[in-house]
């Protein structure tokens, strides 16, 4: 018996993406000093892979259209430095199994 990798199990969700981020990075200054003081949590605890930190504009790039609303980001931030909440009627994730 195989194993499915996140990628291969994230790939069973369909997502219907607003233009509008459901996601705010609310100070991206305190992005930069959190890369210092804690080493950017938010690149690791996203099971989705949202969060990127971008080296050459020194931000952090929010990929919500593949978000899974698990709202990890909202309390796993140690600088509460982002504003989550659920995405407008009819848009977000669909799980295949609920």
């Amino acid at each position: 018996m195989t194993r499915e990798t996140i990628e291969q199990k994230l790939y069973t969700l369909k997502f219907k993406a607003d233009q509008e981020s459901h996601l705010v990075v609310k100070d991206m200054q305190k992005c930069l000093e959190c890369g210092d003081k804690w080493g950017r949590p938010c690149e690791a605890f996203c099971p989705a892979n949202v969060y990127e930190w971008q080296v050459d504009s020194q931000e952090l790039a929010v990929r919500f259209e593949g978000c899974v609303e698990c709202g990890s980001c909202r309390i796993a931030c140690p600088e509460y430095n982002i504003a989550w909440r659920y995405p407008k009627g009819g848009f977000g994730v669909t799980h295949r199994l609920g």
